[in-house]
C-alpha cells in the first residue's frame, strides 16, 4: 500500500482547515489541475455528456488528476471538507449524480488515459479515462482487441465497474471477466492493486460493484486475437413486423450455437416513428448461412451490414448515440420463454413498452426505445468459468436483458418522464412475476444489470451476491465514505 497522507502534511493547510475548506482553491494552490467555470477545459467537459441533463448539473470545479497518486491526494483532501464529488469517466451513464455533479466536485479521469500492452502476457493497462474506441485503435496493431463497448464512444469506467455487455461476450464473457487487476484508491486515500492474489474479495466485488469500493484508476485487461476483420451493422424492419422480430430474437437466443455471433434488437417508438433497429456482430469476415436467417427472412427494408475492422465497426455504431438529447434509462432481466408459450411472453413485454410510451408521447422530442439483449447461457457459463461476478446469472438457463431508454428536449418533462419510466420497469417486472405464476416461465434468480439500470431501481436488492460484496465494502470502507460523499450510484449501504 502507498499512503497519500504526505500530500496534506506537505501543503500544511488541510490539516488546519475547517471542515468547509475551499478545496479547489487549496488544489489549485498546490499546482494540480483545477478547472473553474467558463474555462475552456472546464465547458468542453461538461459538454461531453451523453445526456444534456447531467451536462446542466455544474460542479463547483473539476479536478483532473494526472496519477494514481494525483487521486489519492485528492481522495485525503476531500476528507478535510464536507464536499460531495462524482468520478467521470465516458460520461454516457444517464443518471444524473453518477458521473454527474450540481455545486459539488467533479473529479474527471480525462487524464488517465494510458494503453500499455505487454506482449509478454498479451494484457494491456487501461486507464478510466478512455473511450473503447481509443482501445481499440490503441492496440490494433498488434492483432488483438478487448471485450468492451458495442459503441466505441462508451467510457471505460462506468462500463467495467458495471458488469460491461460486449459483442464478445459469447466468447469471453463479460468485460468485468475480462480485468485481470485492478489498481484503486480506497476510502483512506491509500493505494492499493486488487486481483486474483491480492485483496481477492475487494477483486471479486469490483465486477459489478460500480463506485462503492474507491476509485479505480488503473484496469489490466485480457487482449484477444483480432487479426481479421468482423462483419456487422444493421438491419432496419419496419414496425409492422413486430411479432416476427419478437420471434426471431426469441429463437436466436436459444437456438444460436455459434459464440461469434451477437445482436442487440432494438426497437425506437416517436411520433412519427415505428421501426427496429437490429445490431448484428459476426466475429469473422461474414456469418455462416443460417446464423442470421431469421432476422434476413423477415425483409429489412434496409442493410448496412458489411465486413470491416472491428474498430470501424465500434466507430460506426457511433452514430445511433443521440446528441442533444435529455434521457434515461432502466432495465428489466426476463428468463427466456420456451417457444410454446414465446409468443404470449414476448408480445406482453412489447405491448408494455408500447401503452407507457403512448403515454407520454407527446412530450417534446420524444423518443422511446427497448432494446433486447440476448443473455444465452453461452455468455453466463464463460463469465462463471472466469471466475464469476457479482451479477452471478444462473448458468443452466437463457435470459434476456432488457434495456429501456426514453430520450427528450427540455427540463419540463423530467417529471413525466421519470414516472412513466417507474411505470415502464416496475410494471415490466409485474409482467415476468405473473408468467412465472402462470407457469409460463421459469421460477429463477433475475439479477438486474447494472450498466444499464435506472437509479430507482433497487440493484442490490436483486442480487444473492450482495450480503458478501457489503462485507466488502466494510472491510475497505468501514466510515461509508464513498456511501456518503459521492453524489450518485447504487449504495452499498
Amino acid at each position: 500500500m502507498r499512503s497519500s497522507t504526505s500530500f496534506a502534511a506537505a501543503i500544511g493547510i488541510l490539516a488546519a482547515a475547517p471542515a468547509l475548506a475551499d478545496i479547489c482553491q487549496t488544489l489549485k494552490a498546490s499546482g494540480r489541475n483545477v478547472d473553474k467555470p467558463f474555462s475552456l477545459a472546464y465547458e468542453t467537459e461538461q459538454n461531453n455528456y451523453w445526456s444534456t441533463a447531467c451536462a446542466s448539473l455544474r460542479p463547483r470545479c473539476m479536478l483532473s488528476p494526472n496519477s494514481t497518486q494525483e487521486v489519492a491526494d485528492i481522495v485525503a483532501a476531500l476528507h478535510e471538507t464536507n464536499d460531495q464529488f462524482a468520478v467521470k469517466s465516458g460520461g454516457h451513464m444517464p443518471n444524473n449524480g453518477f458521473a454527474s455533479i450540481a455545486n459539488g466536485i467533479l473529479i474527471s479521469t480525462r487524464n488517465l488515459d494510458q494503453v500499455v500492452y505487454d506482449p509478454d502476457t498479451t494484457n494491456v493497462v487501461v486507464g478510466p479515462g478512455l473511450k473503447w474506441e481509443e482501445i481499440i485503435e490503441g492496440i490494433e496493431q498488434t492483432g488483438r482487441t478487448v471485450v468492451g463497448g458495442r459503441m466505441g464512444a462508451v467510457g471505460v469506467g462506468g462500463y467495467l465497474l458495471g458488469g460491461g455487455l460486449s459483442f464478445l461476450s459469447a466468447q469471453y464473457g463479460w468485460g468485468a471477466n475480462n480485468v485481470v487487476n485492478y489498481e484503486i484508491v480506497l476510502a483512506n486515500a491509500t493505494i492499493v492493486n486488487a486481483n486474483a492474489t491480492a485483496n481477492q474479495d475487494l477483486f471479486a466485488s469490483l465486477k459489478g460493484g460500480g463506485n462503492n469500493f474507491g476509485i479505480v484508476t488503473a484496469f489490466t485487461i485480457k487482449t484477444h486475437p483480432q487479426a481479421h476483420k468482423v462483419w456487422g451493422g444493421n438491419y432496419i424492419i419496419d414496425g409492422s413486423k413486430t411479432d416476427q422480430v419478437l420471434a426471431a430474437i426469441r429463437d436466436f437466443t436459444e437456438y444460436n450455437l455459434d459464440d461469434k455471433a451477437a445482436i442487440i434488437a432494438t426497437s425506437e417508438r416517436s411520433t412519427l416513428l415505428n421501426t427496429w433497429i437490429l445490431f448484428l456482430f459476426y466475429d469473422g469476415l461474414e456469418p455462416p448461412a443460417g446464423v442470421f436467417d431469421n432476422f434476413t427472412h423477415i425483409g429489412p427494408i434496409l442493410k448496412t451490414t458489411k465486413t470491416r475492422s472491428y474498430l470501424e465497426l465500434v466507430k460506426f455504431n457511433d452514430q445511433f448515440i443521440l446528441e442533444g438529447q435529455r434521457y434515461v434509462i432502466a432495465t428489466e432481466t426476463m428468463p427466456l420463454p420456451n417457444k410454446t408459450e414465446g409468443a404470449v411472453v414476448m408480445r406482453s413485454i412489447y405491448d408494455h413498452w408500447t401503452d407507457v410510451t403512448k403515454s407520454i408521447i407527446l412530450e417534446p422530442g420524444l423518443l422511446s426505445s427497448i432494446a433486447f439483449q440476448p443473455m444465452p447461457r453461452s455468455i453466463t457459463s464463460k463469465a462463471k468459468a472466469l471466475g464469476g461476478d457479482l451479477m452471478d446469472f444462473e448458468t443452466t438457463h437463457d435470459y434476456i436483458v432488457i434495456e429501456l431508454d426514453f430520450s427528450y428536449l427540455f427540463a419540463s418533462s423530467d417529471t413525466a418522464v421519470d414516472a412513466a419510466t417507474q411505470n415502464l420497469y416496475s410494471g415490466m417486472r409485474n409482467i415476468v412475476d405473473q408468467h412465472v405464476d402462470n407457469g409460463l416461465l421459469p421460477d429463477i434468480y433475475r439479477p438486474l444489470f447494472m450498466n444499464d439500470a435506472y437509479f430507482r431501481e433497487d440493484y442490490w436488492g436483486r442480487l444473492r451476491t450482495a450480503e458478501k460484496a457489503r462485507v466488502v465494502r466494510h472491510a475497505v470502507d468501514p466510515e461509508g465514505f464513498f456511501q456518503t460523499r459521492t453524489s450518485g450510484g447504487f449504495r452499498l449501504s
